[in-house]
């Protein structure tokens, strides 16, 4: 039995968030193509639960797990799809473990293919605007290593500030590393 849900926070949003060229939609089975084109990256399955050079099958496990994210209660996993095309070109998530002192923390990632046209950006923009609609998130952090210039850009271009480096701070590839926190927090209504 769950338990209730004042705030709403559980519930799936209305109207898929958007900005730019891209939507944060439910996934569907066919994302599974994008599962696999990810996992060929070298650092994502670091960080998350997509295996490494994942079959079809072992993708389509890894989507049908993002489906239960929220009735989790972990978050929210989106597919990161093409305005136009509804083509998944990525995902991100806002996860919601530590809801109760008010932090989200905010992940992303775009298929090598379609990287380098801003999607990044359009997606943390939607994800990050999606935030501020539920009333218990206060702030939203990022954890970037220092090295990925190309996610501490992205993290920048949409207004989150460089806040602190946190040693040993993340956990990547089963070892913890080194992680700048980015953050953006709500502005207080006056």
């Amino acid at each position: 039995m769950s338990s209730p849900d004042p705030d709403g926070l559980w519930a799936w949003p209305v109207d898929c968030p958007a900005s730019g060229g891209v939507r944060l939609r439910h996934f569907h089975d066919e994302d599974g193509a994008a599962a696999v084109a990810l996992s060929a990256d070298p650092y994502v399955p670091l960080i998350g639960t997509l295996p490494a050079h994942a079959s079809a099958a072992q993708a389509a496990q890894w989507v049908t797990a993002q489906r239960g994210r929220l009735a989790e209660r972990a978050g929210f996993s989106f597919a990161v799809a093409d305005s136009g095309t509804d083509v998944c070109v990525g995902f991100a998530g806002l996860w919601l473990r530590q809801i109760e002192t008010g932090v989200a923390t905010a992940g992303y990632a775009i298929v090598p293919a379609s990287r380098g046209g801003g999607r990044a950006i359009d997606a943390l923009t939607a994800l990050t605007a999606f935030a501020w609609t539920l009333p218990p998130v206060l702030r939203i952090e990022l954890h970037i290593e220092p090295w990925n210039v190309a996610s501490r850009g992205v993290a920048a271009r949409v207004g989150y500030a460089e806040e602190a480096l946190l040693p040993r701070g993340h956990e990547v590839g089963g070892e913890l590393r080194d992680v700048l926190q980015y953050v953006m927090a709500r502005t207080p209504a006056r």
